[in-house]
């Protein structure tokens, strides 16, 4: 892969399909559990981001699919506090710094998500905003440590006014494969969402209650 001095390298491939670079900060990194390992072509690879470029592949909406619950209420309620002592057991920081670093990630107003025949919906205290959304290729993103993630991008083409132009979704995902959670960032403008680092809102299935959402996070 060539290397240009931007912080975002778009690189052709196939169409409409690009692989972008950008450095993302440490904080983020820790966010997302992300660790040092030697790279080996396994699934628990892929998920702390490190792959090669021959893994990657097209995904549909339908990946994401379902009726998805934001679990930014669980943090403010004190369910994941189990979540941020686990992690603070495994590193040198404290449960109230993970606390405060997901409390700038995981804040949304967007509370429910449905994603169903190619339509996204938002909801917020109750009231809906719907979008039509296809495919925009995806980006990739180099970390400091030198792992990656990926971003599948998606297009509105029609729907309500209010709903974003643009959806990215990452999900420690890197090929086509049904999604069990996603960080979700959404906007009108395409560049700008691929340098939005800090605020990641995080979803999962709706069924799920506080507690199997716990249980999953400490899984990983």
């Amino acid at each position: 892969m060539s290397t240009i001095p931007l912080r975002q390298i778009a690189i052709a491939t196939v169409a409409i399909f690009a692989l972008g670079t950008t450095a993302v900060p440490a904080e983020q990194q820790a966010a997302h559990g992300a660790h040092t390992h030697d790279h080996a072509d396994s699934a628990g690879s892929i998920y702390e981001g490190y792959f090669e470029d021959s893994q990657i592949a097209p995904r549909a909406l339908t990946d994401w699919e379902g009726d998805w619950q934001s679990v930014y209420p669980l943090l403010q309620d004190g369910t994941l506090n189990v979540v941020m002592a686990h992690k603070a057991a495994e590193s040198d920081n404290t449960a109230e710094d993970y606390r405060a670093m997901y409390e700038t990630g995981y804040r949304t107003d967007v509370d429910r998500i449905v994603i169903a025949d190619g339509s996204v919906s938002f909801f917020r205290d109750g009231n809906e905003t719907t979008g039509r959304y296809v495919t925009d290729g995806f980006e990739v993103l180099t970390y400091e440590k030198g792992n990656r993630g990926v971003r599948f991008v998606f297009r509105k083409t029609a729907g309500d006014a209010a709903a974003p132009a643009y959806i990215q979704f990452s999900d420690h995902i890197i090929a086509p494969q049904k999604s069990g959670h996603y960080h979700l960032y959404w906007g009108d403008d395409r560049a700008a969402l691929l340098e939005e680092l800090s605020n990641w809102p995080t979803y999962y299935p709706a069924g799920l209650s506080g507690q199997q959402i716990a249980d999953e996070m400490m899984a990983h």
